[in-house]
């Protein structure tokens, strides 16, 4: 576990999948053809405290939809890069956007699209659900099922590691 806080202290960006890891994977289609996504508004709370303390959070997913660009930016989100079939070139791009080493990203994803990016970043992470290979893959895998609070174990490690969770859950009591 001492290497996986190591790995956390040095992140700057984190940047996470949508389908699988901020939802649970599920796609729910209207009769007029929108499209329909549930967020865990616990995994929103804890990208809005991550940010809070100076890591950025950046978005990567294969799909295009309203509703994560409204969601996004909601949570105040600005990277945001969808319909990326490959992701690693958006991934690229936003690393030379930011001047950031791979070494100071954390991925989060759930299946083997994810891999080309996950085998890069300094912290790889898998979603409790995620693919077999995926999991194989992983620095650290979160406790919770993507869409069920895995945003938020990811969100909660990285400030416990850099030493801002104390300080942002007291805010409450």
């Amino acid at each position: 576990m001492q290497d996986i806080q190591d790995k956390a202290q040095e992140i700057k960006l984190v940047v996470f999948d949508v389908d699988g890891v901020l939802t649970d994977g599920s796609l729910y289609l209207g009769d007029d053809g929108q499209e329909y996504k549930a967020f865990n508004s616990r995994d929103g709370h804890g990208m809005k405290m991550l940010q809070h303390s100076g890591v950025i959070i950046g978005i990567i997913t294969g799909r295009t939809s309203e509703v994560v660009r409204i969601r996004m930016e909601s949570l105040g989100v600005e990277h945001v890069y969808q319909g990326k079939l490959e992701k690693l070139p958006a991934f690229k791009a936003l690393c030379n956007k930011l001047d950031l080493q791979a070494s100071q990203v954390a991925y989060v994803g759930d299946d083997v699209v994810d891999l080309p990016i996950m085998r890069r970043v300094g912290l790889a992470i898998a979603v409790n659900d995620a693919h077999p290979l995926v999991k194989q893959h992983a620095h650290w895998l979160t406790p919770n099922a993507g869409g069920r609070g895995a945003g938020r174990d990811v969100c909660e490690m990285i400030m416990e590691a850099q030493g801002n969770l104390k300080s942002a859950l007291e805010h409450y009591l």
